[in-house]
């Protein structure tokens, strides 16, 4: 037990739900055949309580009485709710109870705002994991012989081919269900002990994402929307997955979307939906590749074409191609930073001269954990602290650090926030792309593009994240 709270593992939290949990103000202790321990809030200690729990559980009830804060510090830890509603959880799980289990499961990473599901065997056990703010949380731990039980109703509802064990399978569930209505990216792979799944959750409406609120500041919006008024051309955005990449593109078409205008798409998978937008699902395995949806779309005469992600030469080529002829193209890419993007399309073969005369804005971006306003702490800060190479550019007496209370679930941060580095390319750099002489540090300094380096430092500076959030990015240096 640690001072604040009860340290409670996986297969003890699966002994009751979050509803009984928060419900009687009890947690788990001991489960022995045939009784249960559970601790207890003190003033909720009473024989109504054990003798509820006796007839939910069909077990001997023992409660134990424990400090209040204590309990409640536990309860907001592991069984998480999500803005004062209590998400439904399953305690058990079995073969006959499959669907049941996976309906309740995907409706509780809805609600806690999860965007991912993994699901995964071992040697000697089975367990689901939830990405929550760019982390994973163990949710639950499965019997053996249930999981292949699971692993058969995903892959029918994902209109997979349950018979085929030893090759990846990928498919789509649409899920409606208590008001939802969302789509679902299935990843299937063959591991050492068995196929692990993983279950993308797409958030299918785009209507309410707005540019203004994703992170850019007043300058890099402005030079961003310069970009987008262009009539052709390219506008790149780079980061890892999970950055917020695909946000930011449909934010971007949400404001180009006229009735005037007609707006071709190729994603893998599509994440949002759009009115007015024609969108195209990926399909490699019948040969609908990036590079063949762009050839086509050039005979469906667009105006403006999103590419979901630029992945080899001959799409970097049709993308190039297709802004020479009067298309405004906004892709993906995965690249370390914004300028980074030109030497990774050169050395995807596409001729320095030829992007110099298309490409219009670079951007990068990524996605950082917010700490928690309800508990942050201040303290003294030690520039030692920093990356070796990082020399900061104010000297720091103090910083926010992560402490986790009920709010965020014990976690020290709640939300996340994208930042930013916007190029705009103007003559000089265009020149400097045409004559393949990349290295325009000086010129970018001259400019004062702001880093991610920079972005980051002054996000930290703010309090408004760690330094553990943003030492990576600083190892960038300025």
């Amino acid at each position: 037990m640690e001072t604040d709270h009860i340290v409670l593992p996986i297969d003890l939290q699966q002994v009751i739900t979050t509803e009984q949990a928060w419900q009687y103000q009890v947690v788990p202790k001991l489960v022995e055949k045939g009784k249960v321990e559970f601790y207890v809030k003190e003033d909720s200690f009473s024989d109504e309580t054990r003798e509820a729990l006796e007839l939910l559980l069909n077990k001997e009830i023992v409660l134990i009485r424990h400090d209040r804060d204590i309990v409640q510090k536990t309860l907001s830890k592991y069984y998480r709710k999500n803005a004062g509603k209590v998400t439904p959880a399953k305690a058990k799980i079995n073969t006959q109870q499959a669907d049941d289990f996976l309906h309740t499961l995907i409706a509780e990473a809805r609600e806690l705002r999860s965007s991912d599901i993994h699901i995964e065997t071992y040697e000697e056990k089975c367990r689901v994991r939830v990405r929550i703010d760019g982390l994973l949380i163990e949710r639950y731990i499965l019997n053996r012989s249930d999981y292949p039980a699971l692993v058969n109703k995903i892959k029918i509802r994902g209109m997979l081919d349950i018979s085929e064990k030893r090759l990846p399978q990928d498919g789509r569930i649409l899920f409606e269900a208590e008001g939802m209505k969302f789509d679902i990216r299935v990843s299937v792979l063959p591991t050492l002990y068995g196929e692990k799944i993983v279950l993308r959750l797409l958030s299918n409406d785009a209507t309410n994402v707005d540019i203004k609120s994703l992170g850019f500041e007043e300058r890099e919006l402005g030079d961003y929307m310069e970009g987008i008024k262009k009539p052709n051309g390219i506008l790149l955005i780079s980061g890892p997955t999970g950055s917020g990449k695909t946000t930011t593109l449909y934010a971007t078409l949400k404001i180009l979307n006229k009735e005037t205008t007609n707006i071709l798409t190729v994603e893998d998978p599509i994440e949002y939906t759009l009115e007015g937008i024609n969108q195209v699902q990926l399909k490699e395995a019948i040969g609908l590749t990036f590079a063949k949806a762009l050839k086509t779309f050039l005979r469906q005469d667009p105006d403006i074409i999103m590419l979901g992600e630029i992945r080899d030469g001959e799409t970097a080529q049709m993308a190039i191609r297709a802004a020479l002829t009067g298309h405004l193209v906004l892709s993906t890419i995965h690249t370390n930073s914004a300028w980074g993007t030109i030497s990774r399309l050169v050395d995807m073969g596409v001729e320095p001269f030829l992007l110099a005369g298309t490409i219009n804005t670079s951007v990068a971006q990524r996605l950082l954990r917010l700490l928690c306003p309800e508990c942050k702490s201040t303290e003294a800060f030690d520039p030692k602290l920093f990356p070796k190479n990082f020399r900061a550019p104010r000297i720091l007496k103090e910083h926010s650090t992560a402490v986790g209370c009920e709010h965020c679930h014990y976690t020290g941060y709640k939300g996340r926030k994208a930042i930013y580095e916007v190029i705009p390319i103007d003559f000089e750099l265009a020149e400097c792309i045409r004559s393949n002489n990349l290295n325009v540090s000086d010129l970018l300094k001259e400019r004062q593009i702001k880093t991610l380096s920079q972005n980051a430092f002054e996000l930290f500076q703010g309090g408004e994240t760690s330094l553990e959030e943003v030492y990576a990015l600083l190892m960038n240096n300025f």
